[in-house]
């Protein structure tokens, strides 16, 4: 969202080349929310400024066929891969769970059935418990066991935001998560 205008957009591109001087991984999430954008067009431009930036891309169903044109998720990811180059690619399918895609790998796994009350902040937990869990990980180094591990981790702290409305006030605690994960077991 931070590149929908300015000034936060100049300040995102100074925080993109800052982390990109020391070494640091960038995570892009699109979030696409349609009414905040001038055009369609200019989305798709700031879209794919962010996907030439970043190691780890979070992206949902709706924004993969919005950015690739493209309606099957593989294809649509591969065309982001072939054209950025992104290592580590995360898609997200709401209740239906999750993927990820990762050198040779594809990893899918299913959402937790939930009561769900709203979604906001659904996406925006996925992707901090992603992160989190790659923080404790070597991302060069990933195996198909930690992306399924990943995965499983971030569909339940996801669904667990779902079951309270707001966005922040029903941010789970690890332990909430890892209660709903060990039910996937």
């Amino acid at each position: 969202l931070s590149l929908t205008d300015e000034p936060v957009r100049t300040a995102t591109v100074n925080a993109i080349e800052a982390a990109e001087k020391a070494g640091v991984w960038i995570s892009f999430d699109p979030n696409l929310r349609e009414p905040l954008w001038e055009s369609l067009e200019e989305a798709k431009k700031q879209m794919e400024y962010g996907f030439e930036q970043c190691d780890i891309l979070k992206i949902s169903d709706n924004e993969i066929q919005f950015i690739a044109g493209i309606e099957d998720y593989d294809q649509g990811v591969l065309y982001l891969q072939n054209k950025y180059e992104i290592p580590l690619i995360l898609l997200t399918m709401g209740k239906k769970g999750s993927r990820a895609y990762y050198k040779d790998f594809r990893i899918e796994e299913k959402g937790f059935q939930v009561s769900t009350i709203e979604t906001t902040g659904a996406g925006d937990t996925f992707c901090g418990c992603s992160l989190a869990y790659i923080l404790e990980h070597d991302i060069n180094n990933l195996t198909e066991d930690h992306l399924r591990e990943m995965l499983i981790f971030a569909n339940a702290g996801a669904a667990l935001v779902t079951t309270k409305k707001g966005a922040i006030c029903s941010m789970p605690e690890i332990e909430e998560v890892e209660k709903l994960r060990k039910k996937y077991e």
